[in-house]
């Protein structure tokens, strides 16, 4: 009986912290992205303004290419890791 009672709460508190893991790391991923959006044509377009150039939809088409192209070359880095580089 004792050992069948610690199995289900092992595994009842296995599902509760997943559960509680994924329910954090979505509300931290909400106020990250809500802190730092993700950067579109729009803010593309006035940050080419600030810096005194013209900006036309070929050069900003390319722009994004180029940081698409740049995110998906770089490696997955967690955590402070990334605020250092």
């Amino acid at each position: 009986m004792t050992l069948t009672l610690g199995i289900i709460l092992i595994v009842v508190a296995l599902l509760a912290g997943v559960a509680l893991g994924f329910f954090i790391a979505r509300q931290y991923m909400m106020k990250y992205l809500k802190d730092n959006p993700p950067i579109n044509e729009e803010m593309l377009r006035m940050m080419m303004m600030q810096m005194g150039q013209k900006p036309s939809q070929k050069k900003i088409n390319q722009m994004m290419n180029q940081m698409n192209k740049a995110s998906e070359k770089q490696p997955k880095v967690k955590g402070k890791e990334k605020a250092k580089k």
